[in-house]
C-alpha cells in the first residue's frame, strides 16, 4: 500500500474478541481507511471500501457479528450472515485463501516478535 498524502493516524481499538484492532484514520476529515487486526497485525490491511473512488463495485461477501447489529439494519434475503465471526475456510473464494496461505509466513513472524506475556 502506498500512502499518497499525510499518515494516517492510527488508533488503537478494542474488539469484542478481547485483542482489539489498529484503525487507520486519515488525520485531517477522521475517516476510518484500513484497519489492521489482531491475528495479522501490520502484515494485512482490511481496506475500508467506502474510502475507495467505486464502492458499488465491491459489495460485502459476508455480514459478520451480526447479532449485535441494529433492529434497521436489513440484510439482503439471500447474502451470507453470521451471527459472530466465521471460518473463513467456508466462505473465502480459493484465491483468498491462497493469498492468505502465502501471507502466513509473514504473518507467524510478526507474530514470534511480539513479546511473550509473563
Amino acid at each position: 500500500m502506498t500512502h499518497l498524502g499525510a499518515e494516517p493516524d492510527i488508533v488503537d481499538t478494542p474488539s469484542a474478541s478481547g485483542l482489539g484492532q489498529k484503525i487507520a484514520r486519515c488525520p485531517k476529515c477522521r475517516v476510518a481507511v484500513w484497519s489492521n487486526y489482531a491475528g495479522a497485525g501490520p502484515c494485512v490491511r482490511f481496506v475500508r471500501v467506502g474510502t475507495l473512488d467505486e464502492p458499488d463495485r465491491l459489495p460485502p461477501d459476508i455480514h459478520i457479528f451480526t447479532a449485535s447489529k441494529q433492529s434497521w439494519v436489513v440484510i439482503p434475503d439471500g447474502a451470507a450472515a453470521v451471527p459472530e465471526y466465521y471460518d473463513r475456510n467456508d466462505y473465502w473464494p480459493r484465491e483468498s485463501l491462497e493469498r492468505r496461505e502465502a501471507l502466513l509466513p509473514k504473518i507467524k513472524a510478526w507474530q514470534a516478535s511480539l513479546p511473550r506475556p509473563k
